[in-house]
């Protein structure tokens, strides 16, 4: 079976708008009835609610730093799969990654993959040097395909015109797919964490039509569509990224707890697992027949009041946890099986109480990048000694944390030791970290 073509919309910094371009995209060809698939490069889970709401189908992560290579083969297989056509979204700029080589970076994927790299460029405040800055993404890595750029924020038309016949001149082998004008109306609100989540966006709908409206007025679509090209990586079957926590995992989901990985879930799916959804916000607790939870990350410090105020989650969970059921919390999970989360305003709200952890939102300090971790204790995801791969991004802090045993041994991407990590209190355990594949 002959595999789709696909492309990755990459930029040179972050705040370029490559996702209000790649929504546009998405919903454009979503509305054309083409099967548009897609995929957000590196620890994303904001941007990927996006790209599901814009095209309908599930928006996996790609991450050739953080995946193990069959792993990401398996989810490029995954995410072509039924598609007419892959769309990529890449993270911050082209080649920013670990260190002064970018490792890992957006780069990084279109080299593995051998999918052309599509540049949206902001060219507010610039005229012809726009051109230039094309010139050194395009040419910066030898190998690397930058075969198309779309002009985003133009002042006007003439001033889109001028950059477009700039970049002409300059890279006659780049072909300039459009320019889109600066608009109000293509922003979106963002928080502590990025964006607000899809599901918060009182008016979604109306955005992503009108930056499909955007697109399809402004954009060359079947020159964009020429540019793509099927993957060059080896297939391999959908990928098992992590074990599954039990047989029937209760996962909690809703907007304190939206952050958990689609690759993730389809994998303990595979491997023969029921994975059960349920909400604490609306007053939900996990089955009873669950022999395993897992709380992802998200917004707990935002409705620490509410889940405090709501009892069946907490009392569902100390029912499972007194029935030895696995409880597995990542970031603003692990803050949620905590003693307490003192939010911004500096207020403590009980939590679930299963680990010897406080936390606060109130004292603010960021906590981000890659992270690999060695299991310091026996758990459903590996015995002592395994090895991940993940991230770390929250802005709380540990007022308190202990006693009892430490999850992880970490260190940052470069392998510079963090030091120990979460807690594991009997089968209770969690940390602030994201895993993303075993190591």
């Amino acid at each position: 079976m002959s595999r789709p073509p696909g492309l990755i919309v990459a930029a040179a910094a972050s705040g370029a708008g490559k996702t209000t371009l790649t929504l546009g995209l998405l919903r454009h060809l979503a509305r054309t009835g083409l099967r548009a698939a897609s995929a957000k490069m590196g620890p994303d889970y904001i941007d990927r609610e996006f790209h599901a709401a814009a095209s309908g189908r599930d928006c996996l992560n790609l991450d050739p730093w953080a995946m193990r290579p069959d792993t990401l083969a398996g989810t490029v297989a995954a995410v072509e799969a039924g598609a007419d056509l892959v769309i990529c979204e890449g993270v911050m700029g082209l080649f920013d990654g670990i260190g002064a080589a970018g490792e890992g970076s957006t780069a990084t994927l279109a080299e593995v993959t051998g999918w052309p790299v599509v540049v949206v460029l902001d060219i507010r405040g610039q005229a012809a040097t726009a051109a230039a800055v094309l010139s050194g993404l395009a040419r910066h890595r030898p190998g690397l395909r930058v075969a198309g750029v779309i002009l985003n924020r133009a002042g006007s038309p003439a001033h889109g015109e001028t950059v477009a016949e700039a970049c002409r001149i300059a890279l006659p082998e780049v072909a300039v797919l459009g320019c889109i004008l600066r608009s109000p109306a293509l922003e979106r609100p963002e928080r502590h964490l990025g964006l607000v989540q899809a599901r918060e966006h009182g008016d979604l709908a109306r955005f992503l039509d009108h930056a499909a409206d955007a697109v399809a007025g402004a954009l060359d679509l079947p020159a964009l569509r020429a540019l793509a090209c099927p993957a060059t990586l080896a297939a391999a079957p959908p990928p098992s990224p992590l074990p599954p926590l039990g047989q029937r995992i209760a996962v909690a989901d809703d907007l304190a707890f939206a952050f958990a990985y689609p690759a993730i879930l389809d994998g303990w799916r595979r491997a023969g697992a029921e994975v059960a959804p349920f909400s604490p916000l609306a007053g939900e607790a996990p089955s009873d027949d669950a022999d395993a939870v897992f709380l992802p990350g998200g917004y707990p410090e935002l409705h620490a009041g509410r889940l405090a105020a709501t009892a069946a989650w907490r009392d569902g969970l100390a029912r499972a946890a007194a029935h030895g059921a696995a409880i597995y919390g990542e970031c603003g999970g692990y803050m949620a099986l905590g003693r307490g989360l003192v939010d911004a305003a500096g207020a403590r709200h009980a939590m679930a109480g299963l680990l010897p952890v406080e936390t606060s939102f109130a004292r603010r300090k960021l906590h981000l990048g890659y992270r690999r971790m060695r299991a310091l204790a026996a758990t459903p995801l590996g015995p002592v000694g395994v090895g991940f791969r993940g991230h770390e991004f929250h802005y709380a802090t540990v007022v308190e944390e202990g006693p009892g045993d430490a999850l992880f041994q970490a260190a940052d991407a470069s392998g510079r030791a963090i030091g120990p990590a979460g807690r594991r209190d009997g089968a209770v355990f969690g940390s602030f970290l994201h895993l993303i594949d075993r190591a």
